[in-house]
């Protein structure tokens, strides 16, 4: 039996699960035809997916179709959920990209072909026979924008404004659905010309996958049908040729075309080359070599945590004792299954190329190699993007912040593309992740997985506060008497801006008028200052205090006393020393293309950026180098997916503090007595 690892992928709402649902119940995967519509679709069984309508998982879906096993997996189209794509993308061998007939090329259109820019690929328009479903427009959409590659290999047969039947341009056969069954029809007379036209196209890209063609293409002699299928298997692989499919999946109209088309044209596993390493070398696909699995994605639920795997070389049998090449701990397989949405179907083995799913393992994560003992293979992981936009989570109840950390740290073993900061500084749990509805979704999840409710806001910015000038003679006098021993301590201080980022404690005492012993109370009572600043409450930073004079009284003086007496010295200063806010700025990397320039320089100069520089990226696109305040760039993944309507992306790193304008410092200072009184 041979294996097609794929996914399906591109624009959210443009019809993969439908097409995934119906390729089930075509080849009787399943017994019903779901709907996303009646939440009872096989892959997206999640209740959050239910809940949506979209899918948030890549779900894999393996299928048997003429003598084949597909591993088809369906993948999210929301631009949140991208790290899905990328599990699916690292272990299957060809990108079926979904593209809606009424709307066209999309920017998940656009993503996905980038996604598939070293994979075979293979298109399906779908809802060709729905209401304003303009088939050519979307074919000349996908041509014009990704090349001659795309070509036509199954088109629609109009009867009139309705599409009824499909045309193979390969067999040159028409088949329409009728109850489900697909059945075979002439191919309609008027349709003639097209067919031709479109065929054109097609045996001119199939010449080029091979010499003996391409002299029968120009002595202008027709390619036989096997000639047509041997040429569109060669072009995909070589990415010379991406087949165009289409259909509507909820009639199952050309379901059976697709996945003939998969067994037809789509790669094995190994086929497309060899697997690579950790560090960039290769490694072949052998079903004689011993056992190496990759593990893609990681999934908990209330049975427990399976791990989803592909065998890359090998065969993986039940009880097998695998070894972790990230970790050096044994692994033993004790139950292997084949997943199919929610259900779990128990197997024996898994041969080289299959995917499948292992429960229970101890000290395994997403990306990680399970190898023969004694192999040590570690092959090349997933690279995710970085979490771009970041929440506070906090509980509705008090007593909930646990139940929160405890969540968040069992779900970031599935989900590897948000991060956890419990800010100490800010007093807020802050979670960022890749947008809106993602951090969404864990807000859901925490409910419904882990009885805790969140509240969430922007989170607090990190300020610092420093001063600008030197003051001296700064007396700090603390002198209590209260029965028995008094509290006697006495300081004069100097403040200056100091070179280093933490405070610099010096002393000048000319003879003995603050003893040595109370000199480390001193800086210690100054260092419990810095951490509050006198403008709004920030650490200090850049501070040099300097000890010249002070007093002591042999009974009543103590560490106690010199401490409280330098803090009341801080508190008399700094105020005098012209004190400033800080805030931190971010060097910040924005990937866009050229069209967007002018919004994207002018929304940068309104969050106070200064743009460094612009640099062409390997993509054909611009790179925006600026450096702008942390403070303003809380929403920017929402805005800038907004501007560019999903095609920009940035990378955010903070850089260093600076000084705080004089009319945003002042609304900072007020603000932030405002959360403090809310605080209380």
């Amino acid at each position: 039996m041979g294996i097609r690892n794929l996914c399906l992928l591109g624009h959210g709402g443009e019809g993969k699960t439908s097409l995934a649902e119906s390729m089930l119940f075509v080849t009787g995967g399943s017994d019903r035809l779901g709907k996303v519509t009646d939440g009872n679709t096989v892959s997206d069984f999640d209740p959050e997916e239910i809940r949506r309508k979209i899918s948030i998982a890549a779900t894999p879906l393996p299928i048997e179709y003429s003598g084949n096993k597909f591993n088809i997996i369906d993948t999210p189209g929301y631009f949140d959920f991208t790290g899905e794509v990328l599990e699916a993308l690292r272990v299957v061998d060809t990108g079926v990209i979904v593209v809606g007939a009424k709307n066209g090329v999309g920017v998940g259109t656009e993503k996905a072909w980038k996604y598939c820019k070293n994979k075979p690929k293979m298109i399906y328009i779908s809802k060709v026979d729905e209401e304003n479903a303009n088939f050519s427009g979307t074919y000349e959409a996908l041509r014009n924008t990704f090349g001659v590659s795309v070509c036509p290999v199954v088109i629609p047969a109009s009867a009139g404004d309705k599409v009824s039947a499909l045309i193979n341009i390969v067999t040159g056969k028409a088949y329409t659905i009728s109850g489900g069954k697909a059945s075979e029809i002439p191919v309609p007379a008027d349709m003639a010309d097209t067919v031709q036209e479109y065929l054109a196209v097609l045996s001119e890209n199939v010449a080029e996958t091979d010499e003996a063609l391409m002299d029968k293409f120009f002595a202008e002699e027709p390619f036989t049908a096997e000639e047509l299928q041997k040429g569109i298997r060669a072009g995909v692989l070589s990415g010379s040729v991406t087949p165009v499919f289409c259909g509507c999946a909820m009639t199952g109209l050309g379901t059976d075309l697709m996945l003939q088309g998969i067994a037809d044209y789509a790669p094995a596993p190994g086929e497309t080359g060899d697997e690579l390493t950790a560090d960039g070398k290769p490694y072949k696909q052998d079903p004689a070599a011993p056992p190496v699995l990759f593990v893609f994605k990681t999934l908990i639920d209330q049975y427990g945590k399976f791990s989803f795997f592909k065998v890359v070389s090998g065969t993986v049998t039940s009880d097998m004792t695998l070894q972790n090449s990230r970790s050096g701990g044994s692994e033993k397989l004790a139950h292997l299954f084949v997943v199919k949405g929610k259900k779990n179907t128990e197997v024996k083995e898994l041969k080289c190329g299959d995917i499948g799913a292992v429960s229970k393992l101890t000290d395994t994560k997403t990306g990680d190699t399970l190898s023969a003992q004694g192999t040590a293979v570690t092959l090349k992981g997933i690279a995710f993007p970085e979490p771009c936009y970041a929440l506070a989570f906090a509980p509705k109840t008090k007593g909930g912040e646990e139940k929160i950390a405890t969540g968040l740290t069992r779900m970031s073993e599935e989900d590897l593309t948000y991060t956890v900061k419990n800010d100490a500084e800010t007093k807020q749990f802050v979670v960022t992740g890749q947008g809106d509805i993602h951090l969404d979704v864990l807000c859901q999840r925490l409910k419904s997985r882990y009885g805790v409710e969140v509240e969430t806001e922007e989170p607090r910015v990190a300020y610092r506060e420093k001063i600008r000038k030197k003051v001296t003679g700064i007396e700090g006098k603390h002198k209590k008497q209260s029965g028995g021993h008094g509290q006697f301590g006495r300081v004069i201080m100097e403040f200056e801006p100091g070179e280093v980022e933490d405070l610099v404690f010096e002393e000048k005492i000319f003879g003995g008028s603050v003893p040595k012993n109370f000199h480390p109370a001193v800086e210690k009572g100054l260092r419990d200052s810095i951490i509050h600043g006198v403008l709004a409450g920030y650490p200090v930073v850049f501070l040099k205090a300097t000890l010249v004079d002070g007093s002591y009284h042999d009974v009543d003086s103590s560490e106690m006393a010199f401490k409280l007496a330098a803090r009341l010295a801080y508190k008399a200063g700094l105020p005098l020393a012209n004190p400033v806010l800080l805030e931190p700025v971010g060097a910040l990397k924005v990937f866009i293309p050229d069209s967007y320039m002018g919004d994207i320089i002018g929304d940068l100069n309104k969050r106070r950026g200064r743009v460094m520089g612009m640099n062409p990226d390997e993509d054909g696109g611009q790179i925006v180098e600026a450096e702008v305040p942390m403070a303003e760039m809380n929403s920017y993944a929402i805005d800038l997916r907004s501007m560019t309507q999903g095609r920009g992306s940035f990378s955010l790193k903070f850089e260093r503090y600076e000084e705080t304008p004089a009319n945003v410092q002042q609304k900072i200072i007020e603000e932030t007595k405002r959360i403090e009184e809310d605080d209380e």
